[in-house]
């Protein structure tokens, strides 16, 4: 089964053996476990009953790292999730900065106040001593007592003697330090400001104050392990207690991780309670209902049953429930537009899952498939695995483009066979390349046979086979398969779905490597029998289910691979099954077509300085003059494009095929537009009628245009 190169947190168990070992017949003579049958030494058994340390000696399978710190990808998503965590609370905090002046000085002002409250007292002299406070009453009492009142008078000065000239000298001392601010440099009466404002304000904060906000940011979904549990009883998952019967005591799940934030979303690993007859199958197929009752839609819940080679059961699930949808947004560059070269034998940079995972799929002895609805990103998604063999000069293109519209006609720089189109002569193009494909697969398995198994092991192919034997990988790339089958009389279209089955089921030990797509995988269109050998499926938006399961396989909706929850607006978005039980949602990297015509240039260039530039690709005029850097008239480009398969073809044909390509441009041509271009051009008809299947009309010879093919191009093709 292809595994995809992807890494995710995983919870084990810890397993007593006492749990598995089987009750001991007391009617049988225990043996001496001390005396091994084989008459080696004695060991101890961990798992024996008189052993006093088994219940210690377990084995556990539990993981010792935290979830969050057991991969590269989560670490960095944690990372990441911390980083924007503090920028939240840095852009909250700095939009308050005039608040928090205010407040500050507002709370200096206060603890101004209660300094001066405080310190009154002690500058007024307001604290007397016993013996003034003495003299002082008995003067209420006796006020015409004069000697009295003197002895007071004089009490009071010596009391406050020194404290007016403490507050002389604070007085004085403020008023120069007030002037000295005023004098100084700006930035040193901030410091200045601060150092005083600071303790003020601090001495000005009451009891219960708080002087920042509280920010907290908000979060899109929340979860905690009783909505978790409210969710799956609502979806039927867990059975509700009897009447009367405390909630506490009804049936839970039991959570080995989590809830806990993970990236932009929360993470729970969790078992079902046994005795309820529900298996973690049954939870991916109620993904819907548990993402309503969640409070989010369903892309947001990505969910998975872990393995036992991860420490799961038939009962344990994986689930994430992202903030928001983890599918929007601008797509990634591909890094294969940036690459020099590739190796077709390594997994292909593919995109990226909901939690920033990146996704590389592995090709070789594979076949793949891929469908959904058009404008959903298909074509560009498909593109990818060919832009990989691109790179790779020892991978021989044929493909075939059902629609022949632009999309693929970059291809003609390097492909060894090209076929565009669906017409007539476009049908027995397709089948001549089929044909070619066969013979050349029984050739290579005859060679494969003959090989030592010193150099062929297997019986397969293998990286120096494909250079000392001059044996590439073959890359057979189909676009638009149900435009070929529609066009097609019932015996032709058999006929080429066993080749295509064929060619799919035993191509890949002889290194052919299948890539299909087509936008309606109907029993019509493409049928099963050619589906359901195809080993890797990939689906943009479809319509319902049905349609899903058309394209990744029967069933696979119920087990949570479903194309059809994704939206208008998950363009290149779709579900990749690689296996009976491994699927992902990806977001393609993206590839746009200046981009791809790059590479087909790039690897047309690897293949002319290894050699290995054959077949269509080689005789190409308009690709040789791309590659030496010449012009061509972009109308003779076209036209021979279009008559690519054909020696000669009528008027109305030529149109509707320039059309085809280029509606922008082509649209308004007539048959007096097109003659007159292809005139300026340098076309000279040697005839403007044509003679095709007995019927005689206005078209043009293929001959008369390569015939205004520039000399200098031919010169550098040749």
């Amino acid at each position: 089964m292809t595994e995809l190169a992807v890494e995710g947190a995983d919870m084990g168990t810890l397993h007593h053996l006492d749990d598995h070992r089987p009750t001991p017949d007391t009617t049988k003579p225990t043996p001496d476990l001390d005396k091994p049958a084989d008459g080696g030494s004695a060991v101890e058994a961990v798992d024996r009953p008189d052993n006093p340390l088994a219940d210690w000696l377990t084995v556990p399978d539990a993981p010792v790292l935290p979830a969050w710190a057991r991969s590269a990808a989560s670490i960095k998503a944690n990372a990441a999730a911390l980083v924007r965590l503090s920028w939240w609370h840095t852009r909250f905090h700095a939009f308050r900065v005039p608040k928090y002046l205010v407040k500050t000085v507002l709370l200096a002002a206060r603890g101004f106040f209660r300094a001066t409250v405080g310190l009154w007292p002690t500058l007024s002299a307001q604290d007397h001593t016993a013996t003034v406070r003495a003299l002082r009453a008995q003067v209420k009492a006796r006020p015409e007592d004069v000697d009295l009142a003197a002895r007071l008078q004089l009490a009071h000065f010596e009391r406050t003697r020194t404290r007016r000239w403490r507050f002389g000298a604070a007085a004085v001392g403020v008023a120069s330090a007030a002037i000295g601010i005023a004098l100084a440099d700006p930035v040193l009466q901030t410091g200045i400001a601060a150092a005083v404002v600071t303790p003020l304000a601090y001495l000005g904060r009451g009891r219960d104050a708080q002087f920042l906000d509280q920010g907290a940011p908000p979060l899109r979904v929340d979860m905690s392990a009783q909505q978790l549990n409210d969710a799956l009883r609502a979806a039927g998952l867990l059975k509700s207690g009897r009447a009367g019967e405390d909630e506490k005591d009804w049936p839970r799940v039991s959570c080995s991780m989590g809830p806990v934030r993970d990236g932009r979303g929360w993470a729970v690993i969790f078992d079902l309670p046994r005795g309820g007859g529900k298996t973690a199958s049954d939870v991916l197929a109620k993904r819907e209902v548990i993402a309503q009752e969640l409070g989010v839609d369903e892309i947001q819940v990505i969910m998975s049953r872990v393995r036992a080679a991860k420490g799961g059961n038939a009962g344990r699930v994986s689930m994430w429930v992202a903030d928001d949808d983890p599918y929007l947004g601008t797509p990634n560059p591909s890094p294969l537009a940036s690459a020099e070269t590739f190796s077709i034998w390594e997994p292909i940079p593919f995109g990226q899952d909901a939690r920033g995972n990146r996704i590389a799929v592995p090709v070789m002895w594979q076949s793949m498939f891929f469908g959904g609805l058009p404008r959903r990103g298909k074509t560009f998604t498909q593109r990818l695995m060919t832009a990989a063999g691109l790179l790779d000069a020892y991978v021989r293109h044929y493909v075939a483009d059902g629609k022949g519209g632009a999309d693929w006609m970059p291809m003609r720089a390097v492909a060894h066979r090209l076929v565009m189109g669906a017409e007539d002569d476009a049908v027995e193009a397709l089948k001549a390349m089929l044909a070619e494909l066969l013979v050349e697969m029984e050739r290579r398995f005859a060679i494969l046979r003959e090989l030592p198994t010193s150099i062929c092991p297997e019986g397969k192919l293998t990286p120096e086979i494909v250079k000392r034997y001059n044996l590439p990988v073959i890359f057979v790339t189909i676009d638009e398969l149900q435009e070929y089958f529609t066009a097609m009389e019932r015996e032709d279209r058999e006929q080429v779905i066993n080749d295509l089955c064929r060619i799919a089921r035993r191509g890949p030990a002889a290194g052919f490597v299948s890539n299909f797509a087509s936008q309606r995988p109907d029993a019509e269109s493409v049928p099963s029998k050619l589906r359901e050998i195809i080993t890797l499926r990939y689906s943009t938006q479809v319509v319902d289910r049905t349609s899903s399961d058309m394209v990744l396989g029967k069933g696979k909706a119920a087990q949570g691979a479903d194309a059809s929850v994704l939206s208008e607006e998950h363009k290149g978005v779709g579900v990749l099954v690689t296996g009976p039980a491994s699927y992902v949602t990806v977001r393609a990297d993206y590839l746009d077509g200046p981009g791809f015509a790059q590479l087909c240039a790039k690897g047309r260039a690897l293949r002319e300085a290894a050699g290995q530039l054959s077949g269509d690709a080689a005789g190409d005029v308009t690709a040789a003059a791309d590659a030496a850097g010449l012009k061509l008239a972009p109308i003779l480009s076209d036209a021979l494009e279009v008559m690519r398969h054909s020696p000669r073809m009528f008027t109305t044909d030529l149109l509707a095929g320039l059309v085809n390509i280029d509606e922008d441009t082509y649209g308004d041509f007539n048959a007096e537009r097109l003659a007159s271009e292809l005139e300026a051009a340098g076309v000279k008809r040697t005839s403007k009628q044509v003679k095709i299947s007995g019927t005689n009309a206005a078209g043009y010879q293929r001959r008369d245009i390569e015939a205004a093919v520039p000399a200098e191009i031919l010169l550098a093709q040749g």
